[in-house]
């Protein structure tokens, strides 16, 4: 198998909530999402109330929400990465302006104590696993029959082709449906107003 039909097997059993392919996705990409975060968290200040753990987590919970819903079409390692660091710089980016505009000046913060490296681990809990099935069963909850019956057919891996030819339509207006859907219930969710991408 070459390493363009592994990537699309990693993608594929992402989508269907498969635990062990989203932690292997973690571990493939979680060090540049976070290495993304860093070379654009400049501002020590605002280090000392975010950090590109942070930054990563809400990545990666948006990232397999918007996944398993079958938003993404990615068919190389390189265009998710390249996805992924976008979803980094724009989350770091409404998390530097939130900073600004809800008066929470990083300057006026004491870091209380904590150093960069003093945050939670990184290894995928039974606690964060529960979580992110629970965040991805509640987004299920707020999809109709329809865009949940587009999902399943993203999940089984059929192309926007295919399921125009089942449901009516054109392939873009139904990826365009999904994707509206999807951000719906990402912003009702609170997952990632900052990162439309």
């Amino acid at each position: 198998m070459d390493e363009a039909e592994t990537f699309q097997t990693l993608i594929t059993k992402v989508r269907a909530g498969d635990e062990a392919a989203a932690n292997e996705l973690v571990r493939r990409y979680e060090p540049m999402v976070r290495r993304a975060a860093r070379v654009r968290l400049t501002d020590p200040r605002l280090g000392r109330v975010l950090d590109s753990m942070d930054i990563c987590q809400s990545v990666m919970a948006s990232f397999f929400v918007r996944a398993a819903l079958g938003q993404y079409d990615l068919n190389t390692p390189d265009q998710l990465m390249r996805l992924l660091a976008t979803m980094a710089r724009n989350k770091l980016a409404n998390q530097a302006h939130g900073q600004r505009a809800q008066r929470r000046d990083a300057r006026r913060v004491d870091p209380g104590g904590l150093e960069r490296g003093d945050i939670a681990a990184r290894d995928a809990t039974p606690s964060r696993q529960v979580a992110a099935r629970e965040l991805l069963d509640a987004a299920r909850q707020r999809l109709g029959a329809d865009e949940l019956r587009l999902i399943e057919r993203r999940q089984d891996g059929q192309d926007w082709a295919a399921i125009a030819a089942a449901e009516g339509g054109t392939p873009e207006a139904l990826r365009k449906r999904l994707s509206r859907a999807v951000d719906r219930v990402a912003h009702e969710l609170g997952l990632d107003q900052e990162d439309d991408v």
